[in-house]
């Protein structure tokens, strides 16, 4: 199974559940909401002080998994995530690629995208893309 291949469920099935790994090695698992962004699993880190955060700034492994409104069908994406912050990207291209993202995740405008880009800002959010090294799931 490829991407390409579960791409249409992370579209359409934004619930998730993504598990980051802990300076220890154990599992953390958090609810997330999801999607497909040029070619990776895609979910916004709203607080960049959050576990999630941290985990993902020391280990990059991650796993999404999008699960359908009634669990019957999952997508599961393992592999490395990337995550761009207003540290280490322009400003101007973290507040339109927290847009597209927010839109990727969820198939809708924002009532008003200037509270929502100023409200990133404050929180200090982290857009994270996972690069698919392994894909799997149960599809129907």
């Amino acid at each position: 199974m490829d991407f390409d291949e579960i791409r249409p469920h992370f579209e359409r099935n934004h619930r998730g559940v993504i598990t980051t790994f802990q300076g220890n090695g154990a599992a953390h698992s958090s609810i997330v909401v999801c999607g497909a962004y040029q070619g990776n699993a895609a979910f916004v880190i709203v607080r960049g002080s959050s576990a999630k955060a941290r985990n993902l700034r020391r280990d990059p492994r991650c796993t999404v998994m999008s699960v359908s409104d009634n669990w019957r069908t999952c997508a599961v994406v393992e592999g490395q995530a990337t995550l761009m912050d207003y540290r280490n990207t322009d400003p101007e291209k973290m507040r339109v690629e927290l847009r597209e993202v927010f839109r990727a995740c969820g198939d809708k405008e924002h009532p008003d995208w200037e509270e929502y880009d100023e409200a990133m800002v404050k929180q200090d959010a982290v857009i994270v893309l996972v690069k698919p090294d392994r894909v799997y799931g149960k599809l129907r």
